[in-house]
């Protein structure tokens, strides 16, 4: 199982980015810095994304409000199944 590292600080992503868009390919920065070539150009398309110049994908901002949604749509379907185990318990209680 490959080692997982913590991600990369956004002001390192930033700058990497401002040196692709200088004109530097990813391969080469790849060689120079950590980060692979691949990863690189992922940052820049979601820079792109963030920055409006794409409109393929969800921004980070979108990606962020999706992943709270999905968590709060969570919790609540997990409320509702509590509150209709009471209810049923609740009814069988009553009679």
């Amino acid at each position: 199982m490959p080692k997982s590292r913590p991600p990369y600080p956004p002001e390192f992503r930033r700058q990497i980015i401002e040196l692709v868009r200088a004109g530097r390919t990813p391969e080469e920065l790849a060689r120079e810095f950590e980060p692979s070539a691949q990863t690189i150009r992922n940052w820049l398309t979601q820079a792109d994304r963030d920055e409006g110049r794409r409109s393929d994908g969800l921004s980070s901002a979108e990606r962020e409000e999706l992943k709270r949604l999905r968590r709060e749509n969570k919790i609540l379907r997990q409320e509702k199944e509590i509150l209709k185990k009471a209810a049923a318990w609740f009814a069988r209680e009553s009679n």
